[in-house]
């Protein structure tokens, strides 16, 4: 897990190393300090001499000089390092969510991702900023401390050989203890997005079913079992204070009594034992090494946190796509044809009842195909695999006679338009969302398409035209309108097979049929394959195809169907009484 996480350093190494770097020297300033001051107080001031006061006083500015730079160099480098790692690590993470196929994005939830990305990442960057700074400095600062303490009076030493294990267990404990809580923790982190996501996208049904104290009900449980989850963990958490509190007074109050008897025994001569200025540098050694534990302690309760985030990252990064593209990958697609081959398909391989169950069709290229069928039937989940979005569990999908995996995923889904029943507009101009379709369109190009999909006449009438902003999501155009520049922009790839599933059920039924003629008299070479819910929208279509619980139930033109299948007949005696009426 580390491995894989400490390649996004990549050209933040150099920041990384010069950091640990200058902390060392830092910590050699500050323990080379203390030895400065003994002596200036020993052979300086308690002999009064002037010359060596000001030498001594000169060397001890120098040092304090050379330990700010150090401590000044150590944190920039410690911030670029951190900083550049965690934005490597989100675009990393980013840029591999991408290639996820719609199983391996079913496997995590939205809120799950935007944690992992925000929340995550932050607590791994705050804990690598301590990790190369924080704790080098702290076992540097406890070892020269520590060696320098029992090269001035080994036996006055030995008081942290108390204190120091009861410290270190008692951390131990409590960061044993609180890393579970912060996992838990983490998962209700994604249960809250997702909460808050559900709720801001659909705030106009909560709105209009009056539904306000419920969601408020919703975020207010997830938010008080965080509440409760974080109190508990910090709870465990303040036990650090006082135990360092505890140690720093216990060594503070031995050395201060077994080290003036010391000096009193000795008459301060260091000759004979313990002098005044080497008990002063001894203080300044037991701050320094408790202090260091506690800083160890505060890197140690990092990682403990930082631990339950960085393998929620892991798990995203280790996610391997299961769809992706062959050796060897076929990179032209021949025509838009289109061939199930008794195809069965499950969402999970562990599923008992297939969604498709030995489906088997052919279209040939250029043929306007309708599909109907009730909710459930599988009509999305049939065409999903003709771009590959799924593959198939048995049997096999073609495209233009070849087998879809065997296709250049991009290739293939160039050569695929698919408008989704949900169709989604992206916050800029109509004009870059309409080049999604082809980034080098010129505006003749965007014209002709919107022409084709009934969009350029309401987009003339908005005051910047094809410069209109798109707020996040469409919110400021209509459903049709939507559906009309997402058709104009599938268009713009000029597919050999289009799909639309359910993309024109928000126009009325004058413009649904005049974007079908535009598709026949326009794009007549492209295989058109339309899910709909309106007869109206397929009766025309060269091929209507009825499905039923996952299955084909029929097969055949209007008039065909109209005294072949029951389903057909039902459906569209419902639709022109209703009409009718």
């Amino acid at each position: 897990m580390i491995r894989k996480l400490l390649k996004s350093v990549r050209e933040y190494k150099p920041a990384s190393i010069k950091a640990p770097v200058y902390v060392s020297l830092e910590v050699v300033m500050e323990c080379v300090i203390p030895l400065i001051m003994a002596s200036l107080i020993d052979k300086g001031i308690a002999q009064g001499s002037m010359p060596y006061i000001w030498k001594a006083g000169l060397v001890l500015l120098l040092s304090a000089f050379a330990s700010l730079l150090f401590g000044i160099l150590s944190g920039h480098y410690a911030a670029v390092a951190s900083a550049g790692f965690a934005k490597n690590l989100r675009r990393d993470m980013y840029s591999h969510i991408q290639e996820f196929s719609f199983a391996n994005i079913d496997r995590f939830s939205t809120g799950g991702l935007v944690t992992r990305l925000t929340t995550d990442v932050s607590n791994v960057q705050n804990a690598y900023q301590m990790i190369i700074r924080t704790a080098v400095r702290s076992p540097f600062m406890l070892i020269f401390s520590l060696v320098a303490a029992i090269g001035i009076d080994a036996k006055l030493s030995g008081i942290f050989a108390i204190f120091i294990p009861v410290l270190g267990v008692g951390l131990y404990l409590v960061a044993s203890h609180a890393h579970p809580i912060f996992e838990r923790v983490f998962k209700r982190y994604d249960r809250l997005n997702n909460v808050v996501q559900e709720n801001l996208n659909g705030i106009r049904v909560v709105k209009s079913f009056v539904r306000e104290d419920h969601e408020i009900q919703k975020f207010d449980e997830i938010s008080e079992e965080i509440y409760q989850d974080f109190s508990k963990a910090e709870k465990l958490l303040a036990f650090n204070m006082p135990l360092m509190q505890f140690c720093i007074y216990g060594c503070m109050l031995l050395l201060s009594w077994l080290g003036a008897k010391a000096v009193v025994a000795c008459g301060g001569d260091a000759a004979l034992g313990l002098s005044t200025g080497e008990l002063t540098s001894l203080f300044t050694y037991t701050m320094q090494i408790l202090s260091s534990l506690m800083m160890l302690s505060m890197v140690f309760v990092m990682i403990v946190i930082s631990r339950a985030s960085a393998e929620r990252i892991a798990q995203v990064l280790d996610e391997q796509s299961d769809i992706v593209s062959p050796e060897n990958a076929v990179t032209d697609v021949k025509d838009g044809s289109v061939d199930f081959n008794d195809v069965v398909f499950r969402y999970n391989s562990r599923s008992e009842n297939p969604v498709l169950d030995h489906v088997d069709l052919h279209f040939r290229s250029g043929q306007t195909i309708g599909i109907l069928g009730g909710t459930g039937s599988s009509k999305s989940s049939l065409v999903q695999l003709i771009p590959r979005l799924y593959d198939v569990s048995e049997g096999s999908v073609e495209v233009g006679g070849v087998d879809v995996r065997r296709y250049d995923l991009d290739s293939l889904r160039n050569a695929v338009a698919f408008v989704l029943q949900k169709n989604e507009l992206f916050s800029g101009t109509i004009a870059e969302n309409l080049r999604w379709g082809n980034e080098n369109a010129d505006d003749e190009e965007l014209v002709r398409v919107c022409k084709l999909a009934r969009a350029d006449e309401f987009i003339n009438q908005f005051p910047d035209k094809y410069d209109t902003y798109i707020e996040q999501g469409g919110t400021n155009v209509s459903g049709g309108q939507k559906q009309r520049l997402c058709i104009a922009r599938a268009l713009l790839k000029k597919p050999k097979v289009l799909i639309l599933d359910d993309s024109t059920s928000a126009v009325d039924t004058a413009t649904d049929a005049q974007i079908r003629k535009a598709f026949k008299e326009e794009i007549p070479g492209t295989t058109k394959i339309i899910i709909a819910q309106r007869i109206s929208s397929v009766q025309d279509a060269d091929m209507i195809v009825i499905m039923n619980d996952g299955k084909i139930d029929a097969v055949g033109t209007h008039e065909q169907l109209i005294k072949s299948s029951e389903i057909y007949r039902e459906v569209y005696t419902s639709q022109v009484k209703g009409s009718e009426e």
